[in-house]
């Protein structure tokens, strides 16, 4: 579903259909400090004070002011909560990206439940930290729903997830839970009255999950509820799942296995005659962890159609009595998947938990390669189609090929589409085989890369990896680029191949057969020198670029056709006749409509700024004995854009000045320094060093905010929006 267009003036974040607004007076709390304009640049004049604005606790870190995600404890806090200006950070960038089967086909389906140490760990800091080994989930394609757990009255998932899983056409759902004596008594202050009650608390359960953009709830009452409460359960689960369904497009309510009919806590491990009221009122049931097989072929009956509906919890810690956890969780998946129910995986950060963080990446894709025969794919279904792997953290920051910053960083909205991970053999005696596995060692844009090593036997030409699946139908010109290197002594050719199916009468120009055997799979043909209209997107086609990394470019025209797999291929130079090993760093795949490069891009406008903080510098013996005190600056960003248009912001700064007087113009040709990237028309800078200011005398700093569109190409910088913030001493 396309966002919508271009918001007001003063709007902070392009909303989903019929979403809350946010009032006025709150808007105008930012609205404030643009005194002029400087050759397009808003300039704001501001007097150092050492007096902070107030800062919300819910919404910012108290010791560094960056936005954090946030829960709800309480049912007061939840019937309290209305949209408010700083709930913008936390709003997802777009909802869940087309993606085939739909949610709703009856193939049966993988539910993550993501449960870690309490939740809300460096995943809260909305722009990101700077920790060292953090855990990162990247085989999406495996999984179709995903379940932020936390033992949080109102779990509202950290948007970093939502845009992650958004990105991979993944659904997300947070989390409803009353537990012990307390749960009891909230559960009976909402439900044992009359409908009014019950009915407030889906609205509001709705309008968050509607404004944050994420996609429905899994209720958890693990407390003993009495008659009255009991009794209208199934009426609150049918009202929340209406309402959900009529406000957020895919959404989804899922009851937790726990309270049973006559009110009492008693899990059952299972679908049955005592729990089925709850499974009828909503979308899915997710069951408790102790089953055997015997639970599942007594529950075919009680399921009927609904079958997929059903999802059989696995708790990959293998608590209690259970089929196969950890590494031997794939018992489970295989009497799962044989009696045709959904499967729950709860807790799979157990590989992180329990495993150390030394080897996580390897003990995460040995987890998911175990399981992989039972989790079928799911294919992204539009276009443009960009991804730099990038995972979304790393040991350095990387903007096509360049270094901008060196030092760990985890920013979970910044993982880009991740491709299908494992390792492939050819069949045969030959030892021919492919591995894919994310890299930190090296990137192109963001903080990894994809690398693929392999061996290509005597006897065969070629290997190739099928690296994404998709479903589109394409228009009649399609623009592709692969970036990628080899490392090593290898000569292999490395190309990048497609495969396409018929939506009618499929005329396909521009590409060639692989080979006779595979005439479905094609090579598009490079091209050589781009069309002079996209000589700005695509300039670097065919050359060597910076750090060993080399850009293919294509052009293909398409007609009737679904574009499906995309594959890279690696074929043996000619004249070898031995076995060959290699290895492949990918930095980017990019499918994109070619008309779409024509297209002019949005301008950055209403830049404003709020939350000013000034704090003094920490002393530093370099500065010299007698030279003023350097300041640190907080303050937030705003701006607006048609947020459909890009996959991010990038925010920049120019290096301060100090010590001259005041309105010195526009700053000159300095390098920006990259502060952080933004998915909604805001940005909180935080404690950014700036140049002195002394008494009747002034400093100058400069932000730029670039927008990356989604077609994933550079914006040159003449397009950015700019605002500067000239600031002085209080006179005395």
């Amino acid at each position: 579903m396309e966002a919508p267009g271009v918001p007001e003036p003063g709007v902070l974040q392009e909303l989903p259909p019929r979403a809350p607004a946010i009032p006025e007076e709150q808007r105008e709390r930012r609205a404030r400090r643009r005194i002029e304009e400087e050759q397009e640049t808003a300039v704001f004049h501001e007097v150092v004070s050492f007096t902070p604005d107030p800062m919300p606790v819910r919404y910012y870190d108290k010791d560094t002011t960056s936005p954090i995600s946030f829960y709800l404890s309480s049912l007061e806090e939840l019937l309290a909560w209305t949209p408010d200006v700083e709930d913008s950070f936390n709003v997802a960038l777009a909802p869940s990206e087309c993606r085939q089967p739909p949610l709703s086909s009856r193939r049966p389906r993988t539910l993550l439940c993501h449960d870690m140490m309490g939740g809300y760990l460096d995943d809260k800091f909305i722009q990101g930290s700077a920790v060292q080994n953090p855990y990162s989930f990247y085989h999406w394609q495996y999984i179709d729903i995903f379940v932020y757990f936390s033992h949080h009255t109102v779990t509202i998932p950290p948007v970093g997830w939502t845009n992650a899983a958004h990105r991979h056409g993944v659904c997300v759902l947070g989390t409803f839970i009353t537990e012990w004596q307390e749960g009891g008594q909230l559960c009976e202050a909402f439900l044992a009255g009359d409908e009014r009650s019950y009915r407030a608390v889906a609205d509001q359960l709705v309008l968050i999950a509607q404004f944050f953009r994420f996609d429905g709830w899994l209720i958890n009452i693990e407390n003993s509820l009495s008659l009255a409460a009991v009794g209208n359960m199934p009426h609150f689960l049918r009202y929340l799942t209406t309402q959900l369904h009529q406000q957020v497009p895919g959404g989804l309510v899922l009851w937790y296995d726990s309270v049973v009919s006559s009110g009492q806590l008693k899990w059952q491990n299972e679908l049955n005659e005592h729990n089925r009221v709850f499974f009828d009122s909503c979308d899915g049931f997710f069951t408790n962890y102790n089953w055997q097989e015997g639970h599942l072929e007594r529950m075919q009956g009680q399921a009927g159609e609904r079958q997929v509906d059903v999802y059989v919890g696995v708790d990959v810690f293998a608590r209690g009595n259970v089929v196969g956890g950890r590494f031997d969780t794939n018992k489970s998946l295989e009497l799962i998947r044989k009696h045709g129910f959904s499967a729950a995986l709860f807790a799979p950060g157990w590989v992180y938990e329990c495993l150390g963080k030394k080897d996580f990446f390897q003990n995460q894709d040995k987890f998911w390669s175990l399981l992989a025969r039972y989790l079928p794919t799911h294919s992204i279904c539009s276009l443009p189609f960009v991804t730099s792997f990038c995972m979304g953290m790393g040991a350095r920051r990387v903007c096509y090929g360049q270094e901008e910053a060196v030092g760990p960083w985890y920013h979970p909205s910044a993982q880009e589409i991740q491709p299908l991970f494992g390792e492939h053999r050819l069949e045969g005696d030959g030892g021919g085989w492919v591995k894919m596995l994310s890299c930190l060692a090296d990137a192109w844009n963001g903080g990894s890369s994809l690398l693929i090593r392999g061996v290509i036997p005597p006897e065969v030409g070629e290997v190739a990896v099928r690296l994404f699946s998709l479903q589109v139908p394409v228009p009649p010109k399609v623009f592709l680029s692969m970036v990628y290197k080899l490392e090593g002594p290898s000569n292999v050719r490395v190309a990048l191949e497609l495969t396409t199916g018929d939506v009618g009468s499929c005329h396909i120009g521009g590409i060639r057969p692989s080979n006779a055997e595979t005439s479905s799979r094609y090579s598009p043909r490079p091209l050589r020198v781009p069309p002079t209209k996209l000589a700005r997107w695509v300039g670097r086609c065919g050359q060597q670029l910076s750090g060993g990394w080399v850009q293919r470019c294509y052009e293909v025209n398409l007609r009737g056709c679904l574009l499906g797999d995309l594959l890279v291929s690696f074929s043996r130079p000619p004249g070898s006749q031995e076995e060959e090993h290699f290895i492949c760093r990918l930095g980017e795949i990019q499918v994109v409509d070619a008309k779409s490069l024509l297209d002019p891009l949005p301008q950055v406008q209403a830049i404003s700024l709020s939350h000013v903080r000034w704090q003094p510098a920490a002393s530093s013996a370099s500065s010299g004995e007698g030279a003023p005190a350097g300041l640190r600056l907080s303050c937030t960003l705003h701006w607006s854009f048609p947020l459909s248009h890009v996959r991010c912001f990038r925010l920049h700064c120019c290096p301060g000045t100090g010590g001259g007087p005041l309105g010195r113009g526009p700053l000159g040709p300095e390098k920006p320094k990259l502060l952080g990237l933004a998915f909604v028309n805001q940005y909180r800078i935080v404690d950014l060093e700036v140049a002195a200011a002394g008494p009747g005398h002034g400093g100058r700093v400069e932000f730029l905010v670039e927008p990356v569109p989604r077609e994933g190409f550079l914006v040159p910088q003449a397009e950015w929006g700019r605002a500067a913030v000239q600031y002085s001493m209080p006179s005395t």
